[in-house]
């Protein structure tokens, strides 16, 4: 007899995780500064001046993606600098292009 290998279905907090990893991508200039990060690290000065906004309000969008494990930051004498943690959420990305082409 064949032994099935059978995935355990995720938890609700599991769901609740993934959904925080979600709500912290849900706001255009996050997926802006993750897009932008997939090409390189960038410092804050870099990435406040591509989102348009104040430092303090691109401050507070890294330390939400940072929260959430997305990215992380290493501090070089004044200056702060982010790269993504996990780039396997531009397969997300991918995903969402796809679901937007096929409307």
């Amino acid at each position: 007899m064949q032994e099935l290998n059978i995935t355990p279905r995720p938890t609700r907090e599991t769901f609740a995780e993934r959904a925080r990893i979600i709500k912290a991508l849900a706001h255009p200039s996050r997926l802006l500064i993750v897009d932008e990060l997939s090409r390189g690290e960038r410092c804050v000065c870099e990435l406040t001046e591509l989102v348009g906004h104040d430092i303090s309000t691109v401050s507070k969008h890294l330390s939400l993606l940072k929260k959430s494990g997305l990215v992380v930051d290493e501090k070089r004498g004044l200056q702060v600098y982010y790269r993504l943690k996990t780039p396997c959420v531009l397969n997300f990305f991918t995903c969402i292009e796809n679901v937007l082409r096929d409307r």
